[in-house]
């Protein structure tokens, strides 16, 4: 995103590693936290105590979503922004705070390198956020994989009994892309060894135990949510929950500390926190609301991001994650970038950075659906643009007096070359909106007493554009399933490809009168929401051709190759 052609712009690690950090104790001083109270791992990053929460803080703060138009493979720079736009509102003179989501280590070394911003406009200390961090991901690995093993224990000692169950459907999961990992069978080997059971693995931030994770408002909840986790079913139908198998007090144990928020701090040392990891084409997205409210409890502003585009992300941040913990954003940054645009106008990948006035203009219905669906939910928009080298002034110029059509404001973000100096015309116009023309309540796509069916439509019909929703045999199946259980009234969080509107991600742009096809239905009792899965969407990666993991090295004691 450099503007500066003269010399070479630095890494992210570059950058990174020359930052002068601040002790966390003084990032935990500065914002009213008790050094003495924070739980530091290291110099340079802790955990809060949920006792600093502050519901009367909370209600008073302005809470920033950040969003994005549908991404190219390379993204827009969504988690750069987040971090510009808190930088920026504190070069201005407010008191401002990030909350993100922890990076996964399989996108890390499969194909992006890394997830903490970018540039002048990252969390830091970078190659602890993008490695291991506070281990929160292996205590959700570790939980989830105990109910796995005291369940296959269960059947193994039940087996001749009629307490076995007719059906799992409890998945181990790994924090990596491993695609011969998603259909295994276990228990070979003899009868000593278990029960030969067809299982398989998702990816860490596909497992419910991050989904409820990053929804639950406290250790007691945390803890019930356990409870709710549906395992499997017995041979009368009924579920069987981890209540049932007597375990939720232990798995609860194996997450406490991991459940008390991350502290770390920004490029140029302003107060972030970096908690949970849900992914958001097969989950809902967000961080953690505890990380969430604890940085509101914190500070004036504070700016969060869902994951990939609107269609996604966001909806579910509205949909879910605010429906369930009363967050309310006062704004909606949408970010975009000119090569998005040319990609959905048409040009192919290895084109995107090349000037193409024809091709950004016919993207530019892209990002006008998402600025639709981000007003229907009421939501007041900021268009951030990222702006690159390859940028023109004429495309630039169109694509503001665009947004001034839409009555949408439009800020050009230079946070990646120039940190908060570059994000204050972002930041002014944040605040602008905020003080003068906040969102409004939230207008939810549909009300929890809809059918599963009707929220999945309406899901469907409002927010992707879709002309018709069918259902598989075996969705259907579990649509009156279910219901039957007492599910009706959930959430829905539907898993689908980031790249699209439609559950075909070759279907670029802006695409109307499709049919979404729904293959599956996937009970998250313990999170409080069902999960649609529509297309080919697998809950575990594979790894790319040349996966990132081949470039990353240790040179002199200094990790690279993350980015």
């Amino acid at each position: 995103m450099s503007d500066t052609a003269s010399k070479p712009f630095p890494s992210d690690i570059e950058i990174s590693r020359t930052t002068v950090l601040k002790h966390i104790s003084e990032i935990a001083k500065n914002v009213g936290i008790d050094p003495d109270d924070i739980i530091p791992y290291g110099k340079y990053k802790a955990k809060v105590p949920l006792s600093y929460l502050n519901e009367e803080k909370i209600k008073s703060s302005n809470l920033i979503l950040v969003t994005a138009i549908t991404p190219n493979k390379a993204g827009v720079g969504k988690t750069v922004t987040s971090v510009a736009s808190s930088l920026g509102l504190n070069y201005i003179g407010k008191k401002a705070a990030v909350a993100l989501r922890e990076p996964s280590l399989g996108p890390c070394f499969g194909m992006k390198g890394g997830a903490a911003g970018g540039g002048y406009s990252q969390v830091l200390p970078m190659e602890d956020i993008n490695l291991h961090f506070t281990g929160d991901f292996h205590a959700i690995t570790c939980a989830n994989n105990m109910i796995a093993a005291l369940l296959d224990n269960y059947q193994y000692q039940n087996r001749n009994t009629g307490k076995a169950l007719d059906r799992i459907v409890w998945r181990r999961v790994a924090d990596v892309n491993d695609r011969s990992l998603r259909n295994i069978v276990t228990g070979l080997g003899g009868n000593a060894n278990g029960i030969p059971t067809e299982a398989g693995f998702d990816i860490t931030p596909a497992s419910e135990i991050m989904a409820l994770f990053c929804l639950a408002s406290d250790m007691d909840d945390l803890q019930a949510r356990i409870e709710r986790i549906v395992l499997g079913y017995t041979f009368d139908k009924k579920p069987f929950t981890v209540k049932d198998l007597g375990i939720a007090e232990a798995i609860t144990v194996l997450l406490k500390d991991a459940l008390l928020p991350n502290l770390v701090q920004t490029t140029e040392q302003t107060t972030a926190f970096v908690h949970g990891g849900p992914f958001a084409n097969i989950a809902h997205g967000c961080n953690t609301v505890l990380a969430t409210k604890m940085a509101m409890s914190c500070n004036d502003y504070v700016v969060t991001e869902s994951g990939f585009g609107s269609d996604l992300g966001a909806e579910k941040f509205l949909d879910i994650k605010c429906r369930l913990s009363g967050l309310r954003p006062k704004a909606t940054i949408i970010v975009v970038t000119s090569a998005a645009l040319k990609l959905h106008g048409g040009v192919p990948a290895t084109e995107i950075s090349k000037p193409n006035m024809e091709a950004l203009i016919a993207g530019l219905p892209n990002l006008q659906r998402h600025v639709q669906n981000m007003k229907n939910f009421g939501q007041s928009v900021v268009v951030s643009f990222n702006k690159f080298k390859h940028d023109t002034d004429e495309e630039i110029k169109y694509l503001t007096d665009f947004c001034e059509r839409e009555g949408v404001v439009f800020a050009i973000n230079n946070g990646f070359t120039k940190g908060g100096e570059g994000a204050a015309e972002l930041a002014r116009k944040i605040v602008d909106i905020v003080e003068n023309n906040p969102s409004k309540d939230i207008n939810f796509t549909y009300d929890l007493t809809d059918s599963i069916r009707t929220k999945i439509e309406k899901i469907a019909t409002k927010i992707y554009r879709a002309a018709n929703v069918n259902f598989t045999g075996t969705a259907a199946a579990k649509l009156k399933s279910f219901e039957n259980n007492g599910w009706g009234n959930l959430p829905i969080c539907i898993a689908k490809t980031q790249y699209s509107f439609t559950d075909d991600e070759k279907r670029i742009c802006a695409p109307e009168g499709f049919t979404i096809t729904i293959k599956d239905l996937v009970i998250n009792a313990g999170a409080g929401f069902i999960v649609a899965v529509a297309g080919d969407i697998m809950r575990m990666p594979g790894l790319p051709k040349d996966p990132q993991a081949l470039h990353i090295k240790l040179v002199n004691g200094n990790i690279e190759g993350l980015s």
